[in-house]
């Protein structure tokens, strides 16, 4: 699945607590990461939100969540989950590799995105983050390691991912 197409016909055809990457609280890496650093409170954006689990932990948490996803199903059924919870966050359709935000966050996490981006598309996605994420702020990223056996997307060395980021981001872990 690449295309917004293919996204949507896979949300409008799923109910959220059945895609493989649905988890019902806070990520426990993001939930370490935040603690590591000290991250108690600030603006975060969830990109590829999906079911939107992370966005409304990280509300529950305090922060102020923007979550984006590039399929409008996914977004409008995180959504209604939200408001159902009284949760508060902002739920937009943005392509991260066509993005149209023109805020700064304190905290972009993408737990899922990353691995699915081609090649030649990466870049791409790198100016967009740096764009993205305030002086001093912070990417949490989660993707696919190379020693995952799993069919699907992108796999990744450690340190293929250091020397991707490394220009940019200090590498916390």
């Amino acid at each position: 699945m690449s295309t917004i197409s293919d996204w949507e016909e896979y949300y409008n055809g799923v109910e959220l607590e059945d895609t493989p990457w649905y988890y019902p609280g806070l990520d426990p890496d993001f939930e370490k990461g935040l603690k590591d650093l000290g991250i108690t409170s600030g603006s975060v954006l969830d990109i590829g939100s999906g079911p939107g689990t992370q966005a409304m932990a990280l509300a529950e948490l305090g922060f102020q969540v923007t979550a984006t996803d590039i399929s409008a199903s996914a977004v409008g059924k995180a959504g209604k989950v939200a408001q159902e919870k009284g949760i508060s966050v902002e739920f937009l359709v943005d392509n991260i590799l066509q993005s149209k935000l023109d805020k700064k966050f304190d905290l972009v996490i993408d737990r899922g995105v990353f691995h699915v981006v081609e090649t030649e598309e990466r870049q791409i996605y790198l100016e967009t983050i740096i764009r993205l994420v305030k002086s001093g702020g912070f990417l949490f990223l989660k993707c696919f390691c190379h020693k995952e056996e799993a069919n699907g997307p992108h796999r990744f060395p450690p340190l293929e991912i250091q020397e991707f980021f490394s220009e940019e981001f200090v590498i916390n872990s």
